[in-house]
């Protein structure tokens, strides 16, 4: 008898907006169906405190995105990031991918700047421009004909940390994407958005985060973008069948 797959973990850092959550799921729904149906997945909520798994548990690690902001440093992301610098040091760590604020989180565990952007928020459907090793990269590489990403944040990743590979940047962040080593990745933009939740979302920060004019504007130009989707994918196939 064969033994089970080891499941990917989602560590799952924040919820979506109760009214969007009733439409559409949470962000743990929305990333394990980017992973696919044959996908196992083990889902623990790191801000609740539920107990971290040993690293060798999982087959692939998912950090999720967060209405959080990193450089509240509270509890629980002080106690991640403890736990990402244990499996990061690992001679056998899992393959991890950061969304969103998972992103920034690795990068700070990384050595990276992680802050408010000066910008300010970036959002709705916007371009890439990826690197040339992008090109070949295992989960980046489908974006390079279709260089478009579901974006909703306000903070950044301002400097990247020393030792990984920038694959994506765009007039706004100059760190879009990365990779570290072979087998972690970070991206700022959010591979398990729909347009509709993109849209949602828009909605949602209208007259609080956002200005009538600023929802206005990108409501019109935001698609779906299923080479970025495909991310996720990539990912599990990359991770779960090593795992067995």
């Amino acid at each position: 008898m064969e033994a089970p797959m080891k499941p990917v973990l989602i560590l799952k850092t924040g919820s979506t907006y109760p009214i969007l959550r009733q439409h559409y799921g949470d962000f743990e729904d929305w990333i394990g169906r980017g992973l696919g149906e044959r996908t196992p997945v083990r889902v623990v909520d790191a801000l609740d405190g539920d107990p971290l798994p040993h690293p060798s548990e999982a087959a692939g690690v998912v950090i999720s995105g967060s209405h959080a902001m990193l450089t509240d440093e509270a509890p629980w992301m002080r106690r991640l990031m403890r736990w990402l610098e244990d499996a990061l040091g690992q001679a056998e760590a899992p393959p991890m991918l950061g969304i969103c604020f998972g992103h920034q989180l690795l990068a700070r565990t990384l050595g990276g700047e992680v802050d408010d952007h000066p910008l300010g928020m970036e959002v709705g459907t916007v371009a890439l421009r990826l690197s040339p090793r992008a090109r070949a990269d295992a989960l980046l590489g489908g974006l390079w004909d279709q260089p478009w990403a579901q974006m909703m944040h306000r903070q950044s990743v301002l400097v990247a940390p020393p030792g990984v590979e920038v694959l994506a940047s765009n007039g706004h962040d100059s760190c879009q994407a990365f990779r570290y080593g072979s087998r972690v990745w970070g991206c700022q933009f959010h591979p398990e958005f729909s347009a509709d939740v993109t849209r949602a979302y828009l909605q949602a920060q209208r007259g609080h985060a956002l200005t009538d004019q600023r929802v206005d504007d990108a409501l019109p130009k935001v698609r779906e973008c299923h080479q970025a989707s495909s991310i996720l994918v990539h990912f599990a196939e990359r991770a779960v069948p090593a795992a067995a």
